[in-house]
């Protein structure tokens, strides 16, 4: 995939990963998109054959304004996939930066200025979303169980890295920031070691440009 993509393309791909899904996402914006970022082979018969990544994937060439709910499924578990196949555009010796709440995790080359982030969404079996809110079971009081292939998906695309500094937002159990520090203490003991901080941040408030910023500031300071 190209180290960065549009405005316009980040949009779309963006859109795409949303939930719920949207309705009124242009055929022609997410063909676009697709062009930027991967392999299109076009057919005769009307079908693109898409790779990414060596995932592949094929669809019908939309004749429609509207990209359809299950294209618009298929898409989202076909960017999940493609970009979990190679985690943060090879992690090794960089610094990088984890951005991460219950809904995703996303993954910067704190060098890079506007840079796809490799993203890691927890396991969404139906594509309801139900299993990306970390809120209380209404039965019994108790939270959902953490994820922790989500986790496991988020250490595996940090390997090689030199240094990782992760934000977040919340404390405590409801911190998804704190689960991942947590499994990687238990279970990545090397990874734990090349944390070198973890700041609470109100990302919804800051565009990436500014969370990359705040990065390079931090590993310059340290």
């Amino acid at each position: 995939m190209p180290a960065s993509l549009s405005h316009a393309h980040r949009k779309t791909y963006d859109a795409i990963l949303a939930h719920p899904a949207p309705h009124n996402l242009h055929w022609t914006e997410v063909r676009s998109m697709l062009g930027a970022m991967a392999d299109v082979v076009e057919h005769p018969n009307g079908k693109l054959t898409v790779t990414r990544n060596h995932n592949v994937i094929v669809l019908h060439n939309s004749n429609h304004k509207d990209t359809g709910a299950q294209q618009i499924a298929d898409l989202r578990a076909f960017l999940e996939r493609s970009a979990q196949a190679s985690p943060a555009s090879d992690a090794k010796g960089v610094n990088l930066l984890v951005v991460i709440d219950h809904r995703q995790a996303r993954v910067y080359k704190t060098e890079l200025q506007g840079a796809v982030p490799h993203r890691i969404v927890p396991h969404d079996p139906d594509g309801s979303g139900r299993y990306l809110h970390n809120v209380s079971n209404d039965a019994n009081g108790q939270r959902k169980p953490e994820q922790r292939g989500y986790y496991e998906a988020i250490a595996k695309s940090l390997e090689g890295a030199e240094a990782v500094l992760i934000f977040g937002g919340g404390t405590g159990a409801s911190s998804a920031m704190e689960h991942l520090i947590g499994e990687l203490r238990l279970h990545h003991k090397d990874l734990a070691a090349r944390v070198v901080g973890s700041v609470v941040i109100d990302e919804h408030h800051q565009t990436e440009d500014q969370l990359l910023a705040k990065a390079r500031e931090f590993y310059t300071k340290h």
